[in-house]
């Protein structure tokens, strides 16, 4: 066979191996899938009602504050100071319970929504599992801005032992700003002479 023939052959069939063994990579965003989802809808509709059952509870109790503020600042001045004192400290409680209330509803939305969310979220992970293991991809990866993430991937072996091996072999990392480098001192590095501050160097066997 021709020499350049040759060549080119063993070339072609290094290229065919190549795409055979690489890693198929696929992307997408998964807010944008789940967005599309039609149930995506219902959760939106459940998440809002939700949402608007505890601003209702909010508004209920700035109003109850409002109401007995506007009655403390009416009747202050006829108030004996027992009673002044009593009804500040009534208000200064309502108020701190309103901020408190608006903290927990903010937290008990968020956990709401992550329930209402989750079966979708399973449901889109099943299907690009699916969808992955079809086309052949190794790994799938979130694209969501600010949430970038490995949404499917095929078993894979642990390399932390082996990776930690090969880093007790390697020299220390030299880090800016810092004297030592935990590298051990030579024993041939001339040893100081207390008395006179010059370096001698170690005696021979001799």
């Amino acid at each position: 066979m021709n020499p350049k023939i040759k060549t080119l052959a063993f070339l072609v069939l290094a290229a065919i191996g190549f795409s055979a063994n690489a890693q198929k990579i696929a992307h997408l965003n998964l807010d944008s899938l789940i967005s599309s989802m039609p149930e995506s809808k219902t959760v939106k509709e459940e998440s809002q009602n939700y949402l608007k059952s505890l601003e209702n509870e909010v508004m209920a109790m700035t109003e109850e504050f409002q109401k007995k503020y506007n009655d403390y600042m009416a009747n202050a001045e006829k108030m004996s100071e027992l009673v002044r004192k009593t009804k500040e400290e009534e208000l200064t409680g309502m108020q701190r319970r309103i901020e408190e209330f608006k903290i927990s509803a903010q937290q008990d939305y968020q956990k709401k929504m992550n329930e209402y969310l989750q079966p979708l979220v399973e449901k889109a992970k099943k299907a690009i599992e699916a969808v992955a293991k079809e086309s052949g991809y190794k790994y799938v990866l979130d694209v969501t801005p600010g949430n970038s993430n490995v949404l499917y991937s095929e078993p894979s072996d642990d390399i932390f032992n082996a990776v930690k091996k090969k880093l007790d072999s390697m020299p220390p990392a030299q880090i800016p700003g810092t004297k030592s480098n935990n590298n051990p001192p030579s024993e041939n590095k001339p040893k100081t002479n207390p008395q006179t501050g010059t370096g001698t160097k170690p005696k021979s066997g001799k």
